[in-house]
């Protein structure tokens, strides 16, 4: 198959879907107006345009269409309903499929009528669309309304990588309890609301458990725009001395990261699908989450996790307080975590998924075509 894929190259979910569908065969041609950060499979062949912000995903069309031209893929494959998917739909290189990623159909459409109309525009425009889960694909069918089928097409999880940093880390003895996330630090994620679970976590401990509040650590990854505030706030509520704010890390390193944690959290009040859970689930560990967006597609509540209602640090504490208690819980809830990502989030599997709704969407065409020619 010879792919297009018009996408931030500036972006590890990107850069994945490239090299996983090159190791699976694709001929996967990259074309982007963002930077390359992360090392790309030989097989991709890349083409830049110049970087212009907004304003380059219609400036960038001219010279897309006649790069199609030449290359003559079998399918383009536009990234983000918002600005790709606006440089797919004037492109009109057919057939397209269009994959929505998260505030592209969640936050951008609100923006203004203008905002919305794009990307219900750039929606109806494509042959096809997929969404990595099956809340951001509702939302995708609420803005377009005619769309009759989204693909499900979830982003996996590399499982030798994370089992073989878990393995690593089993060997290695380590002190206390630590709790942590990996994640922006933005208000969407709600990275204040497992603080304040955290302070809450150590308050109820220090009245049954005061022995196990000693060994108890934070550990928050990831940079942003809050990263002053929650400081801040971890002072405020006095946790600062017991919370190690690490600070943002590529994704090579977070197999590493995860392995310096006991139990991760992800509160978060906006999440359209969940990687860093399922990521998390591959390192078998026990996760606590917020019941929004797809995470609650990802973990099976007392199964693989524990899921708990968005902005509550009362109900997360208590969660936390179960599984920092309850050593056979954190072990269940982990391994079965582990199986869970590895039998549905492999990457493998994924890859193939993906390259199902491409087979499909291509057949689709031909017959539509075909219909119309006769």
């Amino acid at each position: 198959m010879n792919l297009a894929l018009l996408s931030s190259a500036a972006s590890i979910h990107t850069i994945r879907w490239a090299n996983g569908l090159s190791e699976a065969g694709v001929q996967v041609h990259l074309i982007s107006q963002q930077p390359l950060p992360e090392r790309l499979h030989p097989g991709v062949k890349c083409y830049f345009f110049p970087h212009r912000g907004v304003p380059g995903y219609v400036t960038m069309v001219p010279g897309v269409r006649t790069l199609l031209r030449q290359l003559q893929p079998d399918l383009v494959n536009a990234h983000y309903a918002s600005g790709y998917g606006t440089t797919a739909r004037l492109v009109n290189y057919r057939p397209w499929l269009l994959s929505v990623w998260g505030s592209d159909v969640y936050s951008f459409p609100h923006k203004s009528p203008l905002h919305r109309w794009v990307v219900t525009k750039n929606l109806g425009a494509a042959d096809a669309v997929a969404s990595t889960s099956h809340c951001m694909a509702a939302q995708a069918s609420s803005l377009a309304t005619q769309l009759a089928d989204i693909a499900i097409t979830p982003f996996g999880v590399d499982m030798p990588v994370f089992i073989d940093a878990a393995k690593a880390a089993s060997g290695t003895a380590r002190q206390g309890l630590t709790i942590g996330t990996v994640k922006s630090l933005k208000p969407v994620y709600g990275i204040d609301t497992l603080i304040r679970t955290f302070a809450l976590l150590r308050q109820s401990l220090q009245a049954c458990d005061p022995a196990t509040v000693q060994s108890l650590r934070l550990r928050i990854v990831g940079g942003g725009p809050q990263q002053a505030e929650l400081a801040q706030l971890a002072k405020t509520l006095g946790v600062e001395q017991v919370t190690d704010f690490v600070g943002q890390v590529p994704h090579s390193q977070v197999p590493h990261e995860l392995a310096q944690l006991d139990i991760y959290v992800a509160l978060s009040r906006s999440e359209s699908f969940g990687v860093a859970a399922i990521e998390a689930g591959a390192m078998s560990l026990p996760v606590v989450v917020s019941d929004v967006g797809g995470l609650p597609e990802v973990v099976v509540h007392e199964k693989t996790g524990l899921v708990v209602p968005a902005d509550d640090p009362a109900a997360a504490a208590y969660a936390l307080q179960r599984l920092v208690q309850d050593v056979t819980l954190r072990q269940r809830l982990g391994r079965a975590g582990q199986l869970h990502v590895e039998h549905n989030y492999g990457w493998p599997a994924c890859v193939q998924s993906m390259i199902k709704v491409y087979e499909k969407t291509i057949e689709n065409h031909k017959k539509i075509s075909s219909k119309a020619f006769f």
